[in-house]
């Protein structure tokens, strides 16, 4: 579906990522050039007072861009202008990523449709873990 297609406060299709693993974090880490063992290994979270991996929070808000991303990737020319996150709770190996999101709001001029999307990645029990908010470009041809 064509992002141009929906209309203010329409619910967007979501994207279930896998149950998160340690190897995709260690994946993750190696990508980003992160080496820091209190970002992947929970032992050595803890031993400096945090009760989770940072890891988590930076995949989350990845999922939540690759989520935007799936909303424009039928409409050619339209592009992320902004994308707004913030780590709101922690994800435990195992658990399962959906994203969600919704349109705040769509403006149109002679240039360009420019849309907002407010959304959430959210684990297994329904709670939000990393909240975001898009800015949607897409020009006229």
């Amino acid at each position: 579906m064509s992002i141009l297609e929906v209309t203010t406060g329409q619910t967007l299709s979501p994207l279930v990522k896998p149950p998160i693993e340690q190897e995709l974090l260690r994946r993750y880490a190696v990508a980003s050039g992160d080496h820091n063992p209190i970002h992947l290994d929970t032992d050595a979270a803890r031993s400096v007072g945090l009760d989770g991996i940072i890891a988590h929070g930076m995949l989350n808000m990845a999922f939540l861009g690759q989520f935007v991303n799936q909303q424009i990737a039928n409409d050619q020319g339209a592009r992320v202008a902004a994308l707004k996150v913030r780590y709101v709770g922690m994800v435990k190996p195992g658990d399962t990523i959906t994203c969600l999101g919704t349109v705040k709001s769509r403006i149109e001029d002679e240039k360009a449709t420019t849309f907002t999307l407010e959304c959430q990645a959210q684990n297994q029990r329904g709670e939000a873990v990393t909240l975001g908010e898009a800015t949607i470009y897409v020009p006229r041809s």
